[in-house]
């Protein structure tokens, strides 16, 4: 049981806004639906202890615990993995153990844990050695730590991809082939790491030890499933919203320094701060070298710290974000130059010299402007072998298509919406080819980002009562996207460059008494995007008569104390999606 003494969230059933009554309406959502949506009460998650072995991995840990073996931790670079390790780290604190951290580097070790990594744990001591976030495809490391006399324990949430499980003393993971608690299968590692505290919790408990409440890792949890794209389930959407009602008045300095002092005042963290700000830089380090920085962030004891450490990421993530630009850059050329065909079904682009600490990013980018799937390859430190990320567009299954391509790969490992793989250079012809075979058996509305829009609103509608309900449906993320509008009753009266990429919009409609309703929105990297309009361009059209089709999602832009209505837009064009 998760102990909390926080206020449930506002009875779903009080009235409504009239916008929320219709998109709820188009979703064929319930009265039961919807308060279950809305739902904060965790007494209603399912059971989190079921997971397979994991009672055996907590008693084992409770045992090393007693007879003072050192426990070992060792999570994978990305958030998820960082903050898996810091929700541990933390954990053991509380039950006054100390544990030995380990993070791998991307550019050393690689994804996942293997024999050399199990040689330091043995050489530094460690008896028992938890992974978090990474393993379930790691066999060949399972089998040399048995014969080497090291329990590991394998805590994942990815696809159990290969033959058979790794022979591990236990392994805890909702996807692995043989669970049985599907309600789970959409945890983030993070979260599968908070299942083992609580499950240590219980059993410690259950001997008569008192032990501290499991409530202020849910800030972990929250990081790391929001950044780590886990589906917002049932049982996700609970433990992040908890998460995010704490990090404003977090008991943890890593967490608080990321916050202004505005934004410590506001009752819940939104979602965006969390993929848009803290993910980029708890990842930045682990980009471009090692990510030990962010993971000593998030366990600081003191904000003197904290801070020295939250300096280390900014400087990391604004080199991360030149070199991120320069790579999209020359990425979108390659596409650009290699479409040949009206239904171009993949974005596959390579260049050795491209840091392979940001493909993952570019190939993400490279969806959201081509809509449809991308790998983006590097050169690898071995000779002839090309390192890989690989994103998704839309329903497609990305995992099972590669899977029928994973002869040609050494290394391949991911879920349905990202993964990674190494292959021999000499291979990349063959792929393309065989992407695009599997490619045109499925059809485009399936393996394409669709431009859709979840309803169609005036512009009246508009208002901050409109905002102050959107934010109730929070978090927003992987299963639960922030609603997008479309509106036509406008027009648009002028527009600004920031910068050179982003468009600021004066708009403005006329209300049913005839007075003029003014409208500001933004355009974040709207300049030069595949297939998109100018603004001079929509701007001329609406003079010739067309109609102009705006999808947005609503906002408030807070700056200086002040709070101002804000469109965030996606598009603006000229003709019907």
């Amino acid at each position: 049981m998760i102990t909390t003494n926080t206020q449930s969230s506002a009875n779903p059933s009080q009235q409504l806004h009239p916008v929320l009554v219709r998109l709820f309406q188009k979703r064929q959502m319930s009265r039961e639906d919807i308060e279950e949506f809305f739902s904060w009460d965790l007494k209603a998650l399912p059971e989190l202890t079921n997971l397979k072995d994991l009672k055996k991995a907590a008693l084992r840990l409770i045992q090393a615990r007693e007879k003072k073996e050192l426990i070992g931790i060792y999570g994978d670079y990305d958030v998820d993995g960082t903050t898996s390790c810091a929700l541990l780290y933390h954990f053991f604190q509380m039950i006054n153990t100390e544990i030995d951290l380990v993070q791998p580097s991307r550019f050393i070790e690689g994804y996942g844990i293997h024999p050399p990594s199990i040689d330091k744990a043995i050489n530094d001591g460690v008896k028992v050695l938890v992974t978090v976030d990474c393993g379930i495809t790691n066999n060949e490391a399972a089998d040399y730590a048995k014969e080497k006399g090291l329990d590991l324990i394998i805590t994942d949430h990815h696809t159990d991809a290969r033959e058979e499980m790794p022979q591990a003393y236990a392994v805890v993971n909702p996807n692995r082939r043989d669970e049985t608690s599907p309600e789970l299968k959409g945890l983030a590692g993070v979260a599968v790491a908070f299942c083992l505290c609580l499950q240590i919790k219980n059993e410690l408990e259950a001997m008569g030890e008192k032990t501290p409440s499991l409530y202020p890792l849910l800030q972990f949890v929250a990081i790391g499933t929001i950044c780590d794209l886990a589906p917002l389930t049932p049982v996700n959407l609970k433990l992040v919203r908890h998460g995010l009602k704490q990090m404003p008045q977090s008991q943890y300095p890593g967490v608080r320094v990321f916050l202004t002092p505005e934004e410590r005042e506001r009752a819940m963290t939104p979602s965006e701060k969390l993929s848009f700000g803290m993910g980029p830089m708890i990842n930045s380090k682990g980009r471009l070298d090692h990510p030990e920085i962010a993971l000593k962030l998030l366990i600081a004891d003191d904000s003197t710290k904290a801070f020295e450490y939250f300096s280390h990421l900014e400087i990391s993530n604004k080199e991360r974000r030149f070199i991120q630009s320069q790579v999209f850059k020359e990425a979108k050329e390659q596409v650009i130059q290699n479409i040949k065909e009206d239904d171009f079904k993949i974005a596959i682009v390579s260049e050795p010299e491209w840091h392979e600490g940001v493909i993952g990013i570019v190939a993400s980018k490279l969806v959201e402007n081509f809509k449809v799937p991308a790998v983006v390859f590097t050169q690898s430190e071995a000779p002839g072998i090309l390192k890989a990320s690989a994103r998704s567009a839309g329903d497609l299954n990305l995992f099972e298509l590669l899977n029928e391509c994973s002869d040609l790969f050494l290394k391949f490992g991911g879920h349905k919406a990202a993964a990674g793989l190494s292959m021999p250079e000499e291979n990349l012809p063959e792929f393309k080819l065989r992407m695009n075979d599997l490619l045109s058996e499925i059809p485009p509305i399936q393996r394409t980002q669709q431009d859709l829009y979840d309803l169609e609103i005036k512009a009246h509608e508009i208002d901050v009562q409109l905002v102050r309900e959107l934010d109730r449906l929070e978090p927003f993320g992987m299963g639960n996207p922030k609603p997008v509008f479309k509106m036509t009753d406008f027009r648009i009266d002028s527009f600004d460059l920031l910068k050179d990429v982003h468009v600021r919009w004066n708009l403005s409609s006329s209300t049913k008494e005839n007075k003029k309703f003014p409208l500001k929105g933004i355009s974040f990297n709207y300049i030069d995007k595949w297939g998109m309009l100018s603004p001079e361009e929509v701007y001329e059209a609406q003079d010739s008569g067309e109609t102009l089709h705006c999808y947005f999602t609503v906002g408030i832009n807070r700056f200086r104390g002040n709070e101002t209505l804000q469109l965030m837009i996606e598009k603006i064009s000229t003709g019907l999606l």
